[in-house]
């Protein structure tokens, strides 16, 4: 019997980037929130200390940040005729556990989506006609980049996040990316410093009359304090960034830049250790009364609350409003239902340039130190006469080389013994790996719903996984690899490898853990689930945050805009919604 807890304003199941800005935004404008987070408590000082925190072994390659496929995991199947099977290790993508979710671990990477991302339907049938979309059911956001756009510079400023803009409102700046949609103004802090790697990146990409830019980063370049007053410290290059936390406050997360916000106001309460189980509704259906969760001791609590946030892990997010029979389960075979649909990933393509009389030094570096051009990313060069839509952003980042996970050798090399370990020696300072990161289209057979057969402790049905690559991704990379191609021979590369991505996608091997969507937002409750505020069409105290709302996915690195829209969201709630609690039209 659950104990019922004293009633709140608002409750955010996980307290990662959304939860923290929807805790710090609500408690400054009055309201009582509760963040309720499955993991540990973990703050910089003393948990994120040195030497531990450089334990490569226990974070790089024994997750020590992630979520633990013994207690919690996913089923998968690349086809509807498969039978689904659990994922005993997470590697395909990391999802995160813990306060400040994947928001202490990442890299860094900060993106706007182009204009064309959010109206990827409708851009792609006015230009190339309906048939360019070959079966895939990408679909509009319900919002432009342009309403989105100072919610993009809110969460820059509150994230300190460092580069050179290219577009500040139409006007194109050099050296920043000429390619991105209209900014309000500069970022708040300058961009990375420019490695080796990087400088001969740009001067190759020039020669081939490309535009290169340093990429956005939040991993913070100068002392900085943010207008609520949060103070964030300096990047030191130490090349500990992805699946690492950092120890000079210098990588913006949650507990540097929203968390501290929330927390000094009194209105905040955090409860970690607590695995919420579903959320409860009243007898219409159609609102949100409660959420059941169990703590660390195995006790069930009831939290009452006049509006839940769901803002954990995409997948997480989804299975949640699954297994709480909220909204209508999305059906491969007939194309109806939303919650589950449109389920998509991250296409990227790899390479490597291996030189022989060049050094690089890439154990210095920081998670988003790096030169990107983005000429071939979303729609920004014409497809006519191409056989797939959207693409990818190429970059050449220096994270890092790490000893454990780090051994470029040319093809060929034998996977083991003294030849590799000859190469090893070689090529480990003299090598660079540059990636198409590229967008991934929506398809009726990948989607995500409930396993019929697998279940977690608490008896509740894991999610399962449909998905496989599309003609458009596939087609996509077979051209991204030609361009990668033409990258390496202008550096002057001795050797040029690299690899396009081809067969059925494999849930053995790491390629990002930007999964994306399942509980989609748009304009029409029956092809989305969350209208264009992030509110659920079904219970409307209820709203869906994070990146299971996107249509389908970018080239970019979801974070900047999940927290765009997340800020968007609260502006919304905190304005309309409270002041006349109902649908948000």
């Amino acid at each position: 019997m659950a104990t019922k807890l004293k009633a709140v304003d608002a409750v955010t199941i996980g307290v990662g980037w959304t939860g923290g800005i929807i805790a710090a935004e609500l408690t400054k404008a009055g309201y009582h929130v509760v963040g309720l987070e499955r993991g540990e408590y973990r703050n910089t000082d003393p948990d994120f200390e040195v030497p531990q925190i450089h334990d490569e072994l226990a974070y790089a390659v024994r997750h020590k940040f992630m979520q633990d496929p013994a207690q919690d995991t996913y089923t998968f199947r690349n086809d509807a005729r498969e039978t689904a099977l659990p994922i005993r290790y997470l590697s395909g993508f990391l999802p995160g556990t813990g306060l400040g979710g994947a928001g202490v671990h990442w890299n860094g990477q900060t993106w706007r989506f182009l204009p064309w991302d959010f109206e990827t339907r409708s851009a792609t049938i006015k230009r190339y006609g309906e048939a360019k979309l070959n079966g895939a059911t990408s679909q509009d956001w319900g919002i432009t980049y342009a309403e989105l756009e100072p919610y993009f510079d809110k969460f820059e400023y509150m994230a300190g996040i460092a580069g050179k803009a290219g577009n500040i409102k139409g006007s194109i700046h050099p050296g920043g990316n000429p390619f991105e949609g209209p900014r309000s103004r500069e970022y708040p802090n300058p961009p990375m410093k420019t490695s080796y790697a990087g400088m001969l990146t740009k001067e190759a990409a020039k020669k081939l009359g490309y535009h290169p830019f340093p990429q956005p980063s939040a991993n913070v370049t100068r002392p900085y304090t943010n207008p609520d007053g949060a103070k964030f410290g300096a990047c030191v290059y130490c090349g500990y960034c992805e699946r690492f936390a950092c120890e000079m406050f210098a990588k913006s997360s949650p507990q540097l830049a929203v968390l501290p916000v929330a927390m000094k106001t009194g209105r905040y309460e955090l409860r970690t250790f607590c695995n919420v189980t579903r959320i409860n509704l009243d007898s219409t259906g159609k609102r949100a009364v409660s959420v059941t969760y169990v703590d660390a001791q195995g006790r069930e609590f009831e939290q009452p609350a006049e509006m839940i946030f769901l803002t954990s892990f995409i997948l997480n997010n989804v299975r949640t409003l699954l297994v709480s029979n909220i909204g209508t389960r999305y059906d491969p075979q007939t194309g109806e239902g939303v919650v589950g649909r449109n389920y998509t990933y991250q296409m990227n393509t790899g390479g490597t340039y291996f030189f022989n009389k060049k050094v690089f030094n890439t154990f210095m570096g920081s998670g988003a130190m790096g030169v990107a051009i983005d000429e071939f990313n979303g729609d920004n060069f014409d497809h006519t006469n191409h056989d797939f839509i959207g693409g990818a952003y190429i970059l050449v980042s220096t994270t890092g080389a790490r000893p454990i996970q780090y051994h470029p050798v040319p093809p060929g090399t034998p996977h083991w013994g003294a030849q590799w370990k000859k190469q090893v020696v070689r090529y480990y300072n003299r090598a660079i790996g540059i990636n198409a990161s590229g967008g991934v289209q929506a398809y009726r057979h990948n989607y995500l719903d409930l396993d019929p057969t697998y279940r977690d402790a608490y008896g509740l049905p894991l999610l399962r996984i449909t998905f496989d690559w599309g003609p458009h991704e596939l087609n996509q990379s077979q051209f991204m690899a030609t361009i990668l191609r033409k990258i390496g021979h202008a550096m002057n590369a001795d050797i040029v490898a690299v690899s396009p991505r081809t067969g059925h996608y494999n849930s053995t091997i790491y390629q990002s853990t930007h999964n994306i969507g399942g509980a989609i937002m748009g304009t029409d409750p029956k092809t989305s689930a969350v209208n264009k505020y992030l509110q659920s069409w079904d219970v409307h105290n209820l709203f869906v945050l994070g990146a299971s709302a996107f249509p389908q996915n970018s080239g970019y690195n979801p974070t900047g805009t999940l927290c765009a829209l997340a800020y968007w969201n609260t502006e919304h709630v905190i304005k309309r919604y409270i002041k006349n609690p109902g649908p948000m039209a």
